[in-house]
Protein backbone atom coordinates (compact mmCIF):
# COMPACT_ATOMS: atom_id res chain seq x y z
CA UNK A 1 0.00 0.00 0.00
CA UNK A 2 1.48 3.27 -1.11
CA UNK A 3 2.25 5.42 1.99
CA UNK A 4 3.93 8.56 2.95
CA UNK A 5 5.83 8.82 6.03
CA UNK A 6 6.63 11.91 7.91
CA UNK A 7 10.02 12.02 7.26
CA UNK A 8 9.59 11.52 3.36
CA UNK A 9 6.82 14.60 3.94
CA UNK A 10 9.34 16.33 5.86
CA UNK A 11 12.18 16.20 3.57
CA UNK A 12 9.90 16.97 0.22
CA UNK A 13 8.94 19.85 2.40
CA UNK A 14 11.98 21.36 3.36
CA UNK A 15 14.11 20.90 0.10
CA UNK A 16 11.52 22.48 -1.50
CA UNK A 17 11.70 25.31 0.95
CA UNK A 18 15.66 25.70 1.37
CA UNK A 19 15.91 25.68 -2.66
CA UNK A 20 13.22 28.26 -2.67
CA UNK A 21 15.13 30.39 0.34
CA UNK A 22 18.66 30.42 -1.05
CA UNK A 23 17.13 30.97 -4.83
CA UNK A 24 15.47 34.22 -3.22
CA UNK A 25 18.71 35.27 -1.70
CA UNK A 26 20.48 35.15 -5.45
CA UNK A 27 22.54 32.42 -4.13
CA UNK A 28 24.09 30.19 -6.92
CA UNK A 29 24.23 26.96 -6.53
CA UNK A 30 21.01 27.24 -4.72
CA UNK A 31 20.14 23.80 -5.75
CA UNK A 32 22.58 23.00 -3.29
CA UNK A 33 20.86 24.10 0.20
CA UNK A 34 17.91 21.45 -0.87
CA UNK A 35 20.86 18.64 -1.05
CA UNK A 36 21.82 19.50 2.26
CA UNK A 37 17.89 19.42 3.49
CA UNK A 38 17.72 15.93 2.29
CA UNK A 39 21.20 14.88 3.77
CA UNK A 40 20.10 16.50 7.22
CA UNK A 41 16.96 15.37 7.75
CA UNK A 42 16.93 12.39 10.03
CA UNK A 43 14.32 9.44 11.47
CA UNK A 44 15.46 10.83 15.23
CA UNK A 45 16.15 14.94 16.63
CA UNK A 46 19.54 13.86 18.09
CA UNK A 47 20.57 11.75 14.84
CA UNK A 48 19.23 14.69 12.86
CA UNK A 49 21.66 17.51 14.73
CA UNK A 50 24.37 15.25 14.92
CA UNK A 51 24.11 14.50 11.31
CA UNK A 52 24.08 18.58 11.12
CA UNK A 53 26.82 19.67 12.99
CA UNK A 54 29.08 17.06 10.96
CA UNK A 55 28.33 18.53 7.50
CA UNK A 56 28.37 22.26 9.03
CA UNK A 57 31.90 21.48 10.13
CA UNK A 58 33.03 19.44 6.99
CA UNK A 59 31.99 22.11 4.86
CA UNK A 60 33.81 25.26 6.39
CA UNK A 61 36.66 22.87 6.30
CA UNK A 62 36.29 21.62 3.02
CA UNK A 63 35.91 25.69 2.21
CA UNK A 64 39.49 26.30 4.24
CA UNK A 65 41.14 23.64 2.20
CA UNK A 66 39.97 24.87 -0.96
CA UNK A 67 41.73 28.07 -0.31
CA UNK A 68 44.61 26.93 0.16
CA UNK A 69 45.28 23.80 -2.50
CA UNK A 70 43.74 25.81 -5.27
CA UNK A 71 44.87 29.23 -4.57
CA UNK A 72 48.55 27.71 -3.78
CA UNK A 73 48.91 25.01 -6.12
CA UNK A 74 46.39 25.20 -8.88
CA UNK A 75 43.17 25.20 -10.84
CA UNK A 76 43.60 21.80 -11.58
CA UNK A 77 41.43 18.01 -11.31
CA UNK A 78 44.95 16.42 -9.57
CA UNK A 79 44.81 19.14 -7.17
CA UNK A 80 41.26 17.72 -6.45
CA UNK A 81 42.32 14.82 -6.12
CA UNK A 82 45.40 15.74 -3.83
CA UNK A 83 43.29 17.71 -1.64
CA UNK A 84 40.56 14.75 -0.98
CA UNK A 85 42.98 12.78 -0.27
CA UNK A 86 43.83 15.19 2.74
CA UNK A 87 40.26 16.27 3.76
CA UNK A 88 38.87 12.79 3.91
CA UNK A 89 41.35 11.43 6.49
CA UNK A 90 40.73 14.72 8.29
CA UNK A 91 37.21 14.47 8.50
CA UNK A 92 37.14 11.32 9.56
CA UNK A 93 39.69 11.63 12.15
CA UNK A 94 37.53 14.31 13.62
CA UNK A 95 34.43 12.32 13.58
CA UNK A 96 32.33 14.03 11.27
CA UNK A 97 32.76 11.97 7.70
CA UNK A 98 29.35 12.26 7.43
CA UNK A 99 30.02 15.46 5.95
CA UNK A 100 32.28 14.16 3.28
CA UNK A 101 29.65 13.69 0.71
CA UNK A 102 28.25 17.22 1.29
CA UNK A 103 31.90 18.77 1.67
CA UNK A 104 32.41 17.31 -1.83
CA UNK A 105 29.76 19.50 -3.56
CA UNK A 106 31.45 22.27 -1.85
CA UNK A 107 34.77 21.71 -2.72
CA UNK A 108 33.43 21.29 -6.43
CA UNK A 109 31.72 24.86 -6.56
CA UNK A 110 34.94 26.22 -5.36
CA UNK A 111 36.76 24.91 -8.46
CA UNK A 112 33.98 25.72 -11.07
CA UNK A 113 33.92 29.68 -9.33
CA UNK A 114 37.94 29.16 -10.37
CA UNK A 115 38.68 32.17 -8.31
CA UNK A 116 37.99 32.59 -4.31
CA UNK A 117 36.73 35.63 -2.73
CA UNK A 118 34.48 37.06 0.11
CA UNK A 119 31.74 36.59 -2.31
CA UNK A 120 31.78 33.47 -2.95
CA UNK A 121 32.49 32.06 0.61
CA UNK A 122 29.64 33.64 1.82
CA UNK A 123 27.18 32.40 -0.97
CA UNK A 124 28.58 29.14 0.35
CA UNK A 125 28.12 29.77 3.92
CA UNK A 126 24.54 30.68 2.88
CA UNK A 127 23.91 27.56 0.69
CA UNK A 128 25.22 25.69 4.02
CA UNK A 129 23.17 27.77 6.46
CA UNK A 130 19.37 27.95 4.83
CA UNK A 131 20.09 23.75 3.62
CA UNK A 132 21.66 22.87 7.19
CA UNK A 133 18.76 25.44 9.27
CA UNK A 134 15.79 24.38 7.37
CA UNK A 135 16.50 20.49 7.81
CA UNK A 136 16.52 21.29 12.01
CA UNK A 137 13.20 23.26 11.51
CA UNK A 138 12.00 20.47 9.77
CA UNK A 139 12.85 17.81 12.40
CA UNK A 140 12.27 19.98 15.62
CA UNK A 141 8.33 17.92 15.37
CA UNK A 142 8.60 14.37 15.52
CA UNK A 143 5.38 12.66 16.47
CA UNK A 144 4.99 10.35 19.53
CA UNK A 145 5.42 6.71 19.19
CA UNK A 146 3.97 6.47 22.94
CA UNK A 147 0.49 4.63 21.77
CA UNK A 148 2.52 2.39 20.06
CA UNK A 149 4.73 1.62 22.78
CA UNK A 150 1.75 1.24 25.07
CA UNK A 151 0.69 -1.68 22.23
CA UNK A 152 3.73 -3.43 21.96
CA UNK A 153 3.57 -3.30 26.39
CA UNK A 154 -0.14 -5.09 26.18
CA UNK A 155 1.00 -7.68 23.42
CA UNK A 156 4.09 -8.83 25.37
CA UNK A 157 2.05 -8.85 28.36
CA UNK A 158 -1.03 -10.64 27.04
CA UNK A 159 1.68 -13.75 25.60
CA UNK A 160 3.20 -13.97 28.71
CA UNK A 161 -0.23 -14.54 30.22
CA UNK A 162 -0.29 -17.09 27.33
CA UNK A 163 2.92 -18.74 27.88
CA UNK A 164 2.04 -19.23 31.27
CA UNK A 165 -1.42 -20.80 30.72
CA UNK A 166 0.07 -23.53 28.07
CA UNK A 167 2.91 -23.90 30.86
CA UNK A 168 0.05 -24.18 33.64
CA UNK A 169 -2.20 -26.63 31.59
CA UNK A 170 0.61 -29.11 30.66
CA UNK A 171 1.48 -29.42 34.23
CA UNK A 172 -2.31 -30.56 34.90
CA UNK A 173 -2.72 -32.42 31.85
CA UNK A 174 0.55 -33.93 31.24
CA UNK A 175 -0.42 -33.63 27.56
CA UNK A 176 -0.28 -29.88 25.44
CA UNK A 177 -0.93 -29.57 21.67
CA UNK A 178 0.48 -25.82 22.00
CA UNK A 179 2.85 -24.79 19.33
CA UNK A 180 5.13 -22.31 20.45
CA UNK A 181 3.91 -19.14 18.91
CA UNK A 182 3.85 -16.83 21.62
CA UNK A 183 7.51 -17.23 22.12
CA UNK A 184 9.11 -16.63 18.44
CA UNK A 185 6.33 -13.58 18.53
CA UNK A 186 7.30 -12.51 22.24
CA UNK A 187 11.08 -12.50 20.82
CA UNK A 188 10.20 -10.30 17.66
CA UNK A 189 7.84 -8.07 19.70
CA UNK A 190 10.48 -7.34 22.37
CA UNK A 191 13.01 -6.31 19.72
CA UNK A 192 10.37 -4.40 17.51
CA UNK A 193 9.61 -2.51 20.62
CA UNK A 194 13.00 -1.47 22.34
CA UNK A 195 14.33 -0.72 19.01
CA UNK A 196 10.91 1.67 19.04
CA UNK A 197 11.73 2.98 22.67
CA UNK A 198 15.49 3.76 21.52
CA UNK A 199 13.73 5.63 18.97
CA UNK A 200 12.12 7.71 21.24
CA UNK A 201 15.01 8.30 23.71
CA UNK A 202 16.58 9.72 20.27
CA UNK A 203 14.08 12.51 20.16
CA UNK A 204 14.59 14.40 23.52
CA UNK A 205 17.47 16.13 24.02
CA UNK A 206 17.74 15.95 28.03
CA UNK A 207 16.44 12.21 28.13
CA UNK A 208 19.49 9.28 28.07
CA UNK A 209 17.40 6.51 28.71
CA UNK A 210 13.34 5.79 28.04
CA UNK A 211 11.18 4.21 30.70
CA UNK A 212 9.79 2.24 28.00
CA UNK A 213 13.13 1.06 27.04
CA UNK A 214 14.22 -0.17 30.82
CA UNK A 215 10.85 -1.89 30.74
CA UNK A 216 11.45 -3.95 27.16
CA UNK A 217 14.54 -4.48 28.25
CA UNK A 218 13.45 -5.75 31.85
CA UNK A 219 10.62 -7.94 30.03
CA UNK A 220 13.32 -9.28 27.75
CA UNK A 221 15.08 -10.59 30.66
CA UNK A 222 12.34 -12.16 32.06
CA UNK A 223 11.26 -14.11 28.64
CA UNK A 224 14.84 -15.21 28.71
CA UNK A 225 14.05 -16.80 32.24
CA UNK A 226 10.99 -17.51 30.90
CA UNK A 227 12.39 -20.04 27.93
CA UNK A 228 14.82 -21.77 30.75
CA UNK A 229 11.46 -22.77 32.97
CA UNK A 230 9.26 -23.87 30.48
CA UNK A 231 11.29 -27.09 30.53
CA UNK A 232 12.08 -27.44 33.60
CA UNK A 233 7.94 -27.09 34.75
CA UNK A 234 7.47 -29.55 32.15
CA UNK A 235 9.78 -31.94 33.53
CA UNK A 236 7.84 -32.01 36.86
CA UNK A 237 4.64 -34.23 36.47
CA UNK A 238 1.57 -33.64 38.60
CA UNK A 239 1.99 -36.79 40.13
CA UNK A 240 4.02 -35.49 42.68
CA UNK A 241 3.28 -33.28 45.50
CA UNK A 242 5.58 -30.55 44.35
CA UNK A 243 4.09 -30.58 40.70
CA UNK A 244 0.82 -29.26 42.15
CA UNK A 245 2.37 -26.59 44.26
CA UNK A 246 4.06 -25.39 41.01
CA UNK A 247 0.95 -25.54 39.00
CA UNK A 248 -0.88 -23.43 41.78
CA UNK A 249 1.77 -20.88 42.27
CA UNK A 250 2.39 -20.22 38.32
CA UNK A 251 -1.80 -20.20 38.26
CA UNK A 252 -1.77 -18.00 41.30
CA UNK A 253 0.82 -15.60 39.73
CA UNK A 254 -0.66 -15.50 35.73
CA UNK A 255 -4.06 -14.60 37.06
CA UNK A 256 -2.75 -11.23 39.62
CA UNK A 257 -2.73 -9.13 36.94
CA UNK A 258 -3.22 -5.37 37.88
CA UNK A 259 -1.50 -2.06 38.44
CA UNK A 260 -0.08 -3.13 41.49
CA UNK A 261 3.89 -4.28 41.94
CA UNK A 262 3.32 -7.70 43.09
CA UNK A 263 6.26 -9.17 42.79
CA UNK A 264 7.90 -9.05 46.75
CA UNK A 265 4.31 -10.72 47.25
CA UNK A 266 5.23 -13.68 45.08
CA UNK A 267 8.80 -14.09 46.51
CA UNK A 268 7.63 -14.57 49.38
CA UNK A 269 5.51 -17.41 48.52
CA UNK A 270 8.06 -18.91 46.34
CA UNK A 271 10.65 -18.86 49.74
CA UNK A 272 8.01 -20.43 51.47
CA UNK A 273 7.98 -23.27 48.66
CA UNK A 274 11.73 -23.49 49.04
CA UNK A 275 11.77 -24.30 52.72
CA UNK A 276 9.02 -26.68 52.24
CA UNK A 277 10.86 -28.52 49.38
CA UNK A 278 14.06 -28.41 51.77
CA UNK A 279 12.25 -30.33 54.78
CA UNK A 280 10.91 -32.50 52.38
CA UNK A 281 12.29 -36.34 52.82
CA UNK A 282 15.20 -36.91 50.61
CA UNK A 283 15.14 -38.71 47.39
CA UNK A 284 15.22 -42.32 47.30
CA UNK A 285 15.11 -43.62 43.07
CA UNK A 286 16.89 -41.84 40.66
CA UNK A 287 13.40 -40.82 39.18
CA UNK A 288 12.60 -38.76 42.52
CA UNK A 289 16.82 -37.22 42.15
CA UNK A 290 15.92 -35.49 38.72
CA UNK A 291 12.28 -34.52 40.07
CA UNK A 292 13.92 -32.64 42.91
CA UNK A 293 16.54 -31.03 40.80
CA UNK A 294 14.14 -29.86 38.25
CA UNK A 295 12.27 -28.05 41.79
CA UNK A 296 15.38 -26.49 43.04
CA UNK A 297 15.98 -25.29 39.58
CA UNK A 298 12.99 -23.93 39.15
CA UNK A 299 12.57 -21.84 42.29
CA UNK A 300 16.04 -20.30 41.78
CA UNK A 301 15.42 -19.37 38.11
CA UNK A 302 11.23 -18.15 39.59
CA UNK A 303 13.41 -16.05 41.76
CA UNK A 304 15.35 -14.29 39.38
CA UNK A 305 12.16 -13.49 37.63
CA UNK A 306 10.56 -11.77 40.57
CA UNK A 307 14.00 -9.90 41.31
CA UNK A 308 14.11 -8.32 37.84
CA UNK A 309 10.43 -7.37 38.11
CA UNK A 310 10.85 -5.96 41.36
CA UNK A 311 13.79 -3.91 40.58
CA UNK A 312 11.56 -2.28 37.92
CA UNK A 313 9.80 1.36 39.26
CA UNK A 314 6.89 1.63 36.69
CA UNK A 315 6.02 3.84 34.09
CA UNK A 316 4.97 7.53 34.75
CA UNK A 317 2.29 8.71 32.61
CA UNK A 318 2.16 12.28 33.57
CA UNK A 319 1.77 12.96 37.06
CA UNK A 320 0.30 9.57 37.78
CA UNK A 321 3.01 6.27 37.99
CA UNK A 322 1.55 2.61 37.02
CA UNK A 323 3.11 -0.33 37.11
CA UNK A 324 2.99 -2.35 34.10
CA UNK A 325 1.10 -5.42 34.11
CA UNK A 326 2.47 -8.76 34.86
CA UNK A 327 4.41 -9.72 37.44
Amino acid sequence: MFRIGYRTLKTGIGTALAISIAQMFHLDNFVSAGILTILCIQNTKKKSVKASTSRFLACIIAMLFSAAFFEFIAYHPVVIGLLLLVFIPTTVTLGIKEGIVTSSVIILHIYSAGNVTLGLFENELGIIVIGIGIALIMNLYMPSVETKLEDYQVKIEENFYKIFCELINHLKTNESDWDGREITETEELLKEAKNLAFKEVENHFLRHEDIYYIYFKMREKQFEILQRILPIAASISLEVEPGKKIAQFLEELSQHIHPGNTALFYLKKLYDMKVEFEQMELPKTREEFEVRAALYQFVREMEQYLLIKSSFKGIQKGERKRDVHLT
